[in-house]
């Protein structure tokens, strides 16, 4: 069978648009059959897809095994560059990982840095400007991290690591934040007009998985995340292209959760599938939206003329 699943954003963000709300979204949902709501979240529907042993997605020792090969025997931690701004009753992050730095920029950085993390016992790097990396010791107790996507605007203070545990990571991010406020090469970006690097943003913590399992035999994604993730199994991992749908064969999961392809959704992306589902490439496929939305079209759904379309709602 060859099954084609899509990756989506929540249905609130994609009936905001008129062209999506009354498209073939709207029109597979309402010939297609519902399936039982999921846990919303991308990681959540990522495990729909993929198993693996533990409890979250370690995504640091995931991306450093992609960037490195490196990843095995020791425990990842993200520490990537961020911008945070202070105002009157606290501080935002409003920026993380893709700051526009050189690797020339991220060496200067790190400079000062390295003493204070090495000395802590975690020897940090930056293998790609966007993904800094902490490595620890396997086994080394760690607090909970807050992912970057679930803080940015936020009171900096909601989501900052708690306990005793998560008492040193505040310090240590303190300290982080004195060492780059001071930094020279703030002062040069600034003058150009971009954002400082005044912060770290410490996330994704875990160890390479043993082991990665999933039917896909494709991966159409640009996160690097989930090409990391898949790039552990015998599936084939591509970039999102939309005429990567002219002809395959098995299960296939193509990322459509991604802020650079939701302009080309309506374009260029939905009329691709819809095109292989006439032509009868696409025998199933699978509509699985991050807020937890599920459900499943077939070709032959489309002569449930009873079924009213209407246009997609949140």
């Amino acid at each position: 069978m060859n099954r084609l699943t899509l990756l989506l954003p929540p249905r609130r963000v994609l009936a905001a648009d008129a062209l999506l709300a009354n498209g073939p979204l709207a029109w597979w949902l309402a010939r297609g059959d519902a399936a039982p709501a999921a846990a919303a979240g991308r990681e959540a529907a990522l495990r729909e897809s993929f198993q693996f042993a533990g409890t979250t997605l370690p995504v640091a020792a995931l991306t450093r095994q992609a960037d490195c090969q490196d990843a095995a025997g020791a425990l990842w931690l993200r520490a990537d560059p961020a911008y945070v701004r202070a105002d009157m009753a606290t501080a935002r992050l409003l920026a993380c990982g893709e700051l526009g730095l050189s690797a020339e920029d991220c060496e200067a950085l790190l400079r000062p840095l390295k003493p204070l993390f090495g000395d802590s016992g975690f020897p940090i790097d930056a293998p790609a400007p966007s993904r800094w990396y902490l490595r620890a010791p396997a086994g080394t107790p760690l607090p909970a991290f807050t992912p970057p996507e679930q803080a940015f605007g936020d009171d900096l203070r909601l989501h900052l690591p708690e306990g005793s545990e998560g008492r040193r990571w505040r310090s240590l991010l303190n300290e982080a934040q004195i060492v780059l406020h001071n930094h020279p090469l703030n002062a040069q970006r600034m003058a150009r007009g971009q954002l400082p690097v005044n912060s770290l943003w410490f996330w994704g913590a875990g160890s390479l998985p043993q082991w990665v399992n999933t039917p896909l035999a494709r991966v159409l994604t640009g996160d690097s995340v989930l090409a990391a993730l898949a790039a552990q199994t015998s599936c084939t991992v591509l970039a999102p292209r939309a005429d990567a749908l002219a002809g395959f064969t098995g299960d296939t999961l193509l990322d459509l959760d991604d802020p650079a392809v939701l302009a080309a959704l309506a374009r260029d992306w939905l009329p691709a599938v819809q095109q292989a589902l006439v032509q009868g490439r696409i025998d199933q496929l699978q509509l699985r939206f991050v807020d937890g939305t599920r459900a499943r079209y077939r070709h032959a759904d489309r002569w449930r003329f009873w079924r009213r379309v209407h246009p997609l709602r949140a």
